[in-house]
């Protein structure tokens, strides 16, 4: 909010409660920033924005907590900065394709995909990316036959790691290192999403790089690689990248041959088109020193400015207005 440029855009901040109510907030970014002690939260107002009544109309309206309607007149275009379900997964865009609103980056199916983990993986397999051996199991199966899944999972080695197919920020993923402790790593996971990932742990550095679609048909912009370098905890959970800013070091550009960086752009760029990604993805991979493993895309990345997606894009070259900008102008010109 405070990176986009008021002489240029008029901005409608609509934030969404836990009960799903989309509310009209003020326009202060200082009620939104990251505070470890005290996480922002959306506060039900009592307002209610409504979406366009037709695809014919951009026109977003509001009520107030009095029960008074306005117009807060015509959108050019959303930019859905959501994480997790129903934020990334497709179906917020879904809803912004109902009532015909422009909006940045992916659509419908290429949200859909990088949210759930299971089809990501086997459509970057099917692409020629390499990916980390998985099993998918569903609570509904782990309850009927454990036995077969736990003999499935043993195939894969220790450790493991054991995910939510469809969840964000590291929320409910186990380091598994004893079989013993299958049972409460997928407890753990169930609670999120009613399907998990039993997963090879790879050891390698971990890579990421941001990706943003070219213009006009041009193939996808790649940035400079960062990693994270993790101290103090197992892996880089959800408290590591939000509560502890003492757990991990975001290093971007971090040190890589000019050959390796090629690569890792090069499979960065199959792995954006091959879920058919547009506007903007984060791609994660572990790299072993010969070998670079897609561990995961995401079509909405962290935004903070201090966040890797922003930081490789300005070590890149593009300062993180500018960044936002670029996206902007993107999601005008997209065409779903």
């Amino acid at each position: 909010m405070s990176a986009i440029d008021p002489e240029k855009y008029t901005l409608i901040p609509i934030g969404i409660t836990r009960d799903g109510a989309f509310t009209l907030q003020p326009a202060d970014p200082a009620l939104f920033a990251m505070n470890p002690a005290a996480m922002p939260e959306v506060v039900d107002n009592g307002t209610r924005v409504h979406w366009p009544e037709s695809a014919e109309t951009r026109e977003i309206t509001v009520t107030d907590a009095a029960g008074t309607t306005r117009s807060l007149g015509s959108v050019d275009v959303a930019f859905p900065i959501l994480h997790g379900p129903f934020g990334e997964d497709g179906t917020v865009q879904g809803l912004l394709e109902l009532t015909g609103l422009p909006y940045v980056g992916s659509g419908v199916l290429a949200s859909a995909l990088g949210m759930d983990k299971h089809f990501a993986k086997t459509v970057l397999q099917a692409a020629g990316v390499s990916v980390a051996p998985w099993v998918r199991v569903t609570a509904d199966s782990w309850r009927d036959d454990s036995e077969l899944w736990r003999e499935k999972s043993r195939a894969l080695g220790l450790p493991v790691f054991v995910k939510p197919a469809r969840a964000g920020s590291s929320v409910g993923v186990s380091k598994v290192a004893e079989w013993s402790d299958l049972d409460s790593a997928l407890d753990v996971a169930f609670a999120e999403d009613s399907a998990a990932l039993i997963e090879t742990a790879i050891v390698g550095r971990e890579i990421e790089v941001g990706v943003i679609s070219g213009r006009n048909g041009a193939p996808p912009r790649v940035s400079l690689a960062g990693e994270i370098i993790v101290t103090g905890r197992e892996f880089y959970d959800y408290a590591a990248k939000y509560l502890d800013d003492s757990a991990a070091s975001l290093v971007c550009p971090t040190e890589l041959s000019d050959a390796e960086l090629l690569e890792l752009q090069s499979l960065a760029a199959r792995a954006f088109d091959a879920i058919g990604a547009s506007g903007l993805a984060r791609v994660d991979f572990f790299y072993t020193g010969s070998q670079f493993i897609v561990n995961e895309l995401n079509t909405m990345p962290g935004f903070t400015p201090i966040s890797m997606f922003p930081k490789c894009w300005e070590a890149s070259g593009m300062s993180y207005s500018d960044l936002i900008d670029e996206l902007i102008e993107l999601g005008l010109e997209t065409v779903r």
